[in-house]
């Protein structure tokens, strides 16, 4: 029998996109929670056959990148949403004019 060669690409990349998505209020959860859910689905499928698939160390290493990433995009998440939940409106708005004349006038 061939024996499959895990693929890590994939996963990589999602996590990678996820890690960059992190700035845009947490909404890296997405991707890698994706790649996150690959990479289990794939190590649960090798834990019922381990002697048919190459690369089991790369898949689990790609699943612990994932997750440190995953973790870093779901506290900024919760951060976001707190922050959101517990600040006025009106002074969140405020604070972004404020950042956008500044950036506008270092031009």
């Amino acid at each position: 029998m061939e024996r499959i060669y895990l693929k890590t690409t994939t996963i990589y990349v999602l996590a990678g996109l996820g890690l960059l998505c992190c700035c845009f209020g947490g909404l890296g959860v997405i991707p890698a929670g994706i790649a996150f859910y690959m990479a289990h689905t794939k190590l649960k499928e090798v834990t019922l056959n381990p002697e048919n698939y190459d690369n089991v160390k790369g898949m689990s290493d790609a699943k612990t990148v994932t997750m440190i990433i995953l973790i870093i995009c779901a506290l900024n998440f919760i951060y976001t949403v707190y922050t959101v939940s517990t600040t006025d409106w009106d002074v969140l708005i405020e604070q972004t004019q404020e950042i956008m004349n500044e950036n506008r006038y270092e031009d």
